[in-house]
């Protein structure tokens, strides 16, 4: 059972391109029967379903937590223009006095 994306990792190999959805390819797992029955295999499908679904959300988190960087970013480059243009008329309200 994966507890981690690292664990799902090793079962999966993923990759991804710009613009593009996600590959994933299923690794050392058959189709055929594997020796404890049907419900271990379900099991395992199960799982392999939720690992893949967790790589997909950590994907997607790591792209969210990069645009809110850049988000915040762009904001404190606003907050200081703001400030820089806010001394500048105060200055020119007093200079013309």
């Amino acid at each position: 059972m994966c507890t981690s994306a690292n664990e799902c990792r090793q079962v999966l190999h993923v990759s991804s391109h710009k613009r593009r959805r996600t590959r994933v390819r299923v690794v050392n797992l058959s189709r055929r029967k594997q020796g404890g029955g049907g419900e271990v295999k379900d099991i395992k499908l199960k799982n392999l379903k939720l690992c893949m679904e967790n790589i997909s959300i950590l994907e997607k988190n790591e792209k969210l937590r990069k645009q809110a960087t850049l988000l915040y970013q762009e904001k404190l480059a606003l907050i200081s223009e703001f400030q820089k243009r806010s001394f500048y008329m105060q200055f020119r309200v007093h200079s013309s006095h």
